[in-house]
């Protein structure tokens, strides 16, 4: 019986050096404080915003049109003839049909690039961990968004993750 309670003391010993061994090749890194202060972000999103700049001041103006061809028609159409006022009516319908496909291709273009370049992004951040983790000899990083509790004594390596993709 002693010889059964000392070896169960010696696994639960080597159990726990074990575990605390493993804790110390255990890293954290929030990816998004990483993707938030990372320069190239701006750099990207005035990139797009020059990209599509000229195709979304053409749908301001064709929105502008049409709510005034729209106002006018409201205005108007009590003291416009029948034919008149059918033909605008169509001419309306289509102008806002046109305008409704244009802004639904903008809009997916732009998430389509957003994401693009977002995935580029978090490219570079994966392999700037990947690269502060093998130098550091970290068996495991975590992001630290995705975890339920992390002590504070957690290694954190986001600074040195920003640094490399800086």
């Amino acid at each position: 019986m002693k010889k059964w309670l000392y070896a169960a003391g010696l696994g639960l010993v080597m159990a726990a050096s074990a575990s605390v061994q493993a804790a110390d090749k255990i890293a954290v890194v929030n990816v998004q404080e990483v993707f938030q202060k990372m320069p190239a972000r701006d750099a990207v999103a005035k990139q797009l915003e020059n990209e599509f700049k000229g195709r979304a001041t053409a749908l301001q103006a064709q929105e502008t049109a049409l709510q005034s061809q729209m106002q006018n028609l409201q205005q108007n159409a009590s003291t416009m003839k029948p034919a008149e006022r059918a033909k605008l009516e169509k001419q309306v319908m289509a102008n806002r049909e046109d305008f409704s496909a244009k802004a639904q291709a903008f809009d997916q273009d732009n998430r389509r690039r957003q994401g693009e370049e977002r995935n580029k992004i978090l490219g570079r951040i994966q392999d700037a961990v990947k690269a502060v983790a093998s130098k550091a000899g970290y068996d495991l990083v975590i992001d630290g968004n995705a975890v339920a509790y992390a002590s504070p004594d957690a290694k954190d390596i986001t600074d040195d993750v920003l640094k490399q993709v800086k």
